[in-house]
């Protein structure tokens, strides 16, 4: 906190002091002149010299309760802007039952305040703390007290009030702000509270997608020890989506995992983007990526070659696992409306071998088609403990953000 800051801290309080003396009809000339010096050397910026001042008073005998009450007063402007938060709170605590209402929480503010600028954090904390307790509502102390809390090494109550300050930007429809999320995600992560660390990162993805912070969460939710590997495909696909996949290997495991599982035209779609963003089909590697998109091509005349007999089996089958596919597939190509109504046509049949997937595919092809809203309603419906559920969260969250 800068000088005049401080300045203006003490003046209030010492504004509190001489406006008390005023009301009650003056003090000894022995008292109020010292007083009155120590005044003006505070609103000059003379913290220390104030404060000396004041000490001067100790020797004067006789002081009725209110030169008492208002040597205290300012004892504690003086002390607050020297940066003796031990004497600016021994002040306090000798007037604090004569004191209420804002006058009391300014007081307060000032000795945190002090102890803050002293780095003594852990008694910083305990006096914004009793700030709110005697009912302040400043949002900028309510900031110092989670630093405060955070400085002191008290990370559960800092990750519990980031939440509830998180919690409610939400509510209140507006964006948490970034340094704030990042905070707690800090804490989180030297607590090694999973949870809340979650809960950072999945609000730095709605409200700051960058890059870096969706590389973390997907990386956070593989290292978990439910997440199942095949959804590794998914995984990557969202990952593109996000523009957080950056490599030549991501791009060719991709691409090539959809070939594998009957979607050559979304494979397509992948080296196509690699190529666009420079990262395949160059270096010593160029050659090989070349010949992975002759593979796609190659892939892709021969589902063409056989599209109608695919749909006739698909559709004439005991369950819709083939529709699901088949219709997925279909989304890929641009033929969008068919495929959904296919992949809809085969969950409603049912004998899914993973009806949680089939809901999982469904989002992300109507993704694919530019029907976000549909999309995460989709995703909202997807259950399952190997990770599913975990990954549609996700999705949902690009969808909620990603434009269509």
């Amino acid at each position: 906190m800068n000088t005049c800051i401080k300045r203006l801290l003490a003046a209030a309080v010492v504004g509190l002091a001489i406006g008390t003396v005023q009301a009650q009809g003056g003090l000894r000339p022995e008292v109020g002149k010292p007083l009155q010096a120590a005044q003006d050397l505070v609103k000059a910026g003379k913290f220390r010299e104030a404060l000396a001042k004041v000490r001067e008073l100790d020797a004067v005998g006789g002081k009725s309760a209110t030169e008492t009450n208002t040597i205290e007063r300012m004892r504690l402007a003086a002390a607050s802007g020297a940066g003796d938060a031990e004497t600016a709170a021994r002040s306090f605590e000798a007037i604090s039952s004569s004191v209420a209402g804002p006058d009391k929480l300014r007081m307060i503010e000032s000795i945190a305040g002090t102890y803050y600028r002293s780095k003594e954090y852990a008694k910083a904390m305990q006096w914004y703390q009793r700030y709110f307790k005697e009912g302040g509502t400043s949002g900028a102390n309510r900031t110092l007290l989670i630093q405060t809390q955070y400085l002191s090494g008290d990370l559960a109550g800092a990750s519990k009030e980031l939440t509830a300050e998180i919690q409610a930007a939400e509510r209140n429809g507006t964006a948490p702000a970034e340094d704030r999320i990042n905070l707690l995600m800090n804490a989180a992560v030297k607590q090694k509270d999973i949870a809340s660390e979650t809960f950072a990162l999945e609000r730095l993805v709605s409200y700051y997608p960058k890059k870096e912070y969706w590389v973390t969460l997907l990386n956070r939710l593989q290292r978990k020890p439910n997440f199942s590997d095949r959804l590794v495909l998914d995984t990557y696909r969202l990952s593109l989506a996000t523009g957080s996949m950056s490599t030549a290997t991501d791009y060719m495991e991709l691409a090539q995992l959809t070939v594998q599982a009957g979607f050559p035209a979304e494979g397509k779609k992948v080296v196509d983007k690699g190529f666009a963003a420079g990262v395949l089909g160059v270096g010593v590697e160029g050659e090989r990526h070349k010949r992975l998109l002759g593979l796609v091509n190659k892939k892709i005349d021969e589902a063409k070659a056989t599209q109608a007999s695919d749909e006739q089996q698909a559709l004439a089958a005991k369950d819709g696992n083939d529709l699901v596919n088949v219709g997925m597939d279909l989304v890929f190509n641009g033929q969008a409306a068919k495929g959904l109504q296919l992949m809809q046509q085969g969950i409603a049949k049912g004998g899914l071998k993973r009806p949680e997937d089939a809901k999982l595919h469904l989002g992300i092809a109507q993704i694919a088609a530019g029907d976000n809203t549909k999309a995460q309603a989709t995703f909202r419906t997807v259950s399952g403990t190997d990770g599913t559920a975990d990954l549609a969260r996700l999705w949902a969250l690009y969808a909620k953000r990603a434009k269509a």
